[in-house]
């Protein structure tokens, strides 16, 4: 590899002599302008192994030149030599504040201009070696974090998959309302670290009704106020199921699986909670769900059209629902009804396939 090794010098006799003292050291290259200006629109297209930079320079002088180099992306820790007279201590000062790594004295050795330049391309060589080492590094921390990722999405189907045996509910419910839930959280400006963990986390919000016995989960006809209350205990066994686990995906479902039947004035379950009280993944999440389950067909009902859902969740809105949540929803009404659209009630087994590519 050669090593670029920019000059820049207002005299020409220097530029010369320097260039022609560079190509003696192996594998190296000199870049020489006697305009501060021009090298600096040189560094910004190239990334120099080493700067040799006079200080006494007309328009740009070298201080400001270290400056303005130290500005450009990628060029902070390039080493920098800066020719100075031997009186001007004060003046080095400044330049080592400013990203000078060392000098050279007036007249130049030839001797010592070939050392310094040497230790300094040593050092360059270093720092390259050492971001090489730092990307490969980030590379391999990538690669392990998507297999970790793969592997918490894996639970998470398989989670879902346990409570949809026993639920009449479809593989294509969660991946619908997981989908209204991110569009909800876009509208809502949540970032799009929160967008996908909700993404993610969403299908889990019904995972404790693997707790509830078939004979209230699967009763064809609407559940009496025993049957009922007893059907709310899955609020609080989704989150016993899903609570302590060091996984971020499992932490927000286990809270999403608590709070997704509360209602924003107070008269939902488990613990009657109040508007902000509410988390907002629990509050977004009540309005996909609602809404998907509303117009999906089950054993005990028909489905109901999106008009008459969207009139429910309008209706309930600032007692049922978040307002803000709802207003959300209507705002991607047109993504919302691509993906209902798109996944459709099928097989388990297609359902579940569109789940692993699209988590």
């Amino acid at each position: 590899m050669v090593h670029k090794v920019l000059i820049i010098d207002d005299t020409e006799v220097n530029l010369i002599l320097f260039a022609a003292l560079v190509k003696k050291l192996d594998n190296c290259e000199g870049y020489t302008f006697a305009q501060a200006r021009a090298a600096l629109e040189w560094a910004q297209e190239h990334v120099p192994d080493l700067v040799i930079v006079d200080y006494m320079m007309p328009d740009v002088d070298g201080l400001e030149f270290i400056r303005l180099l130290r500005e450009i992306p990628g060029r902070d820790a390039v080493p920098v030599i800066m020719i100075t007279a031997n009186d001007q201590r004060q003046l080095r000062y400044r330049a080592l504040d400013l990203g000078a790594n060392d000098f050279l004295t007036k007249p130049v050795d030839k001797v010592e201009f070939l050392a310094r330049t040497r230790n300094m391309l040593v050092v360059s060589e270093a720092r390259k070696q050492l971001a090489d080492r730092a990307a490969w590094l980030a590379q391999e921390v990538h690669k392990a974090t998507t297999e970790i990722l793969a592997r918490e999405r894996e639970t998470v189907i398989r989670l879902c998959r346990a409570a949809e045996f026993r639920d009449p509910e479809t593989g294509a419910h969660i991946l619908r309302m997981a989908h209204y839930s991110r569009f909800i959280a876009r509208e809502l400006s949540l970032s799009n670290d929160e967008q996908e963990l909700l993404l993610e986390a969403a299908p889990l919000h019904d995972i404790g009704k693997v707790g509830i016995a078939d004979k209230i989960l699967l009763k064809p006809g609407k559940l009496d106020t025993d049957e009922f209350d007893l059907m709310k205990n899955h609020a609080m066994f989704g989150y016993d199921l899903l609570q302590g686990s060091s996984s971020q995906v499992l932490q927000a479902g286990a809270a999403i699986a608590l709070g997704h039947h509360e209602k924003f004035d107070g008269t939902g379950y488990p613990s009657g909670l109040k508007e902000k009280d509410i988390p907002i993944f629990s509050r977004i999440v009540a309005v996909a769900d609602v809404f998907d389950a509303l117009t999906s067909e089950r054993p005990y009902k028909k489905a109901w059209s999106v008009e008459a859902a969207a009139d429910y969740l309008r209706q309930g809105s600032g007692s049922h629902f978040d307002p803000d949540c709802v207003n959300a929803f209507f705002r991607a009404w047109d993504d919302a009804m691509e993906i209902r659209e798109r996944l459709q009630d099928g097989s388990t087994a297609a359902n579940l396939a569109a789940l692993v590519k699209l988590l």
